[in-house]
């Protein structure tokens, strides 16, 4: 296998890599699956073996430093190297194809962390994931179209019975810099009327006899976040980090509380040792982080 210096443990060079390139500790721990706080204590190790400051903080987010930006290109070789060593020499203890359905809302948060170390255990296992509204993921698993689903508890068909992965209350979201919440009828921007989270937010604010009005629509989380960040509506989501311009609004601004919800793991008909090793990746990387964020 390819010798690495000491001090150039290859997650650290990765780590290291993901941030030069992204300009972000956030987006990096995103990525490989672990909290700010653990990329930034890698990068303190890698700076330590080094001997040199490697990124800086500027007006344009994070960037390398001239010994960082030395680093970057030869960082970028000696992983490419490094993968296709470990990939080739390895025994893959199960091959083929697995098909992931997942909806946007939550994929960017748990997903690329998961399948990043799935894809390093497996080689030989080829990932094709789909993301779409949770009602047409139900459609999907029951024409075997995909071999397993996440979803929000509630969205699965009666007889669906899943695994349970993830539990958190939902927050509201709105405008950093406006305040939608404050009109009457409130605007709203959800998604299709069967989504649990769309009904979770007429039904609270149905309870505290707030008005409300349907103002955007889409399937997406992107499409749903677009709006609350002009100031043009209030959505909900997940707790955690947020993109700038936005925040969590709670009963200071006058919002009621929100029902807490569950992502579970549906798995199809098929099956098969392939399904089951990704959906033990996908378990193990969901509880792996509910104890991170405990």
């Amino acid at each position: 296998m390819l010798a690495i210096p000491p001090g150039l443990d290859p997650d650290l060079l990765r780590s290291f890599v993901l941030i030069a390139e992204g300009g972000s500790f956030t987006r990096a721990a995103n990525a490989v699956g672990r909290t700010q706080s653990a990329v930034s204590m890698q990068i303190r190790r890698l700076e330590e073996a080094l001997g040199q400051p490697l990124l800086l903080r500027g007006p344009r987010g994070v960037e390398t430093t001239p010994h960082g930006a030395w680093l970057l290109e030869r960082a970028r070789r000696l992983l490419a190297m490094h993968d296709e060593i470990v990939a080739t020499f390895r025994t893959p203890a199960v091959a083929g194809n697995v098909r992931l359905g997942t909806p946007d809302d939550y994929a960017l948060r748990w997903l690329p962390g998961i399948l990043a170390r799935f894809a390093e255990v497996h080689p030989a296992v080829e990932v094709e994931v789909t993301c779409a509204p949770s009602n047409e993921l139900v459609e999907r698993l029951e024409r075997d179209e995909i071999d397993l689903t996440l979803l929000s508890a509630g969205n699965e068909k009666s007889g669906m019975v899943g695994q349970p992965l993830w539990r958190a209350g939902l927050r509201w979201i709105g405008s950093s810099a406006h305040a939608a919440h404050r009109r009457a009828p409130i605007p709203l921007a959800t998604a299709q009327p069967r989504c649990v989270w769309h009904h979770a937010a007429v039904q609270a604010l149905d309870e505290a006899r707030r008005p409300w009005r349907v103002a955007y629509r889409s399937t997406s989380q992107a499409g749903t976040l677009a709006p609350a960040l002009a100031g043009l509506a209030v959505t909900v989501g997940l707790p955690g980090p947020l993109p700038p311009g936005l925040r969590f609004l709670g009963a200071e601004d006058g919002m009621p509380p929100l029902p807490d919800f569950s992502i579970a793991l549906f798995t199809g008909r098929a099956g098969g040792p392939v399904v089951e090793t990704l959906a033990e990746a996908i378990r193990a990387g969901f509880a792996e982080a509910a104890v991170t964020q405990a």
